[in-house]
């Protein structure tokens, strides 16, 4: 099951790479969403999927039960969900900003307007 997930990843990475290299504004917005998503699949593979039991530690125990879920990549990609949330909040106001001062979302457009002035 993990090399599905990881070539889910690959696919996701690749794409997100494309779409960060298109001129237009909101491709590269989903470039980075996807390039989020990816880190967090990457994530949650590399913690191991198991089906198994839910991460408690009994009320006498030390360790939680053998075969019991790892609560650390779920931890880790609630993290970065919050972080890629407030990179793309802040990528968005900053793509609007370049939008409305230079009248387009192409880059390109937007570099000939920066040299006209």
């Amino acid at each position: 099951m993990e090399i599905l997930w990881s070539l889910v990843v690959g696919v996701f990475v690749a794409a997100g790479v494309y779409l960060m290299l298109e001129r237009h504004i909101l491709r590269l917005i989903f470039g980075l969403i996807l390039l989020s998503s990816a880190v967090n699949i990457a994530i949650f593979t590399a913690g191991r999927l198991t089906p198994g039991l839910p991460p408690l530690i009994e009320a006498n125990s030390v360790l939680p039960p053998e075969g019991a879920a790892n609560p650390l990549p779920q931890a880790l990609i609630l993290t970065a969900i919050v972080i890629g949330f407030g990179l793309l909040v802040f990528a968005l106001m900053l793509f609007y900003r370049a939008c409305s001062e230079a009248g387009s979302a192409d880059v390109d457009a937007m570099r000939r307007s920066e040299e006209d002035e």
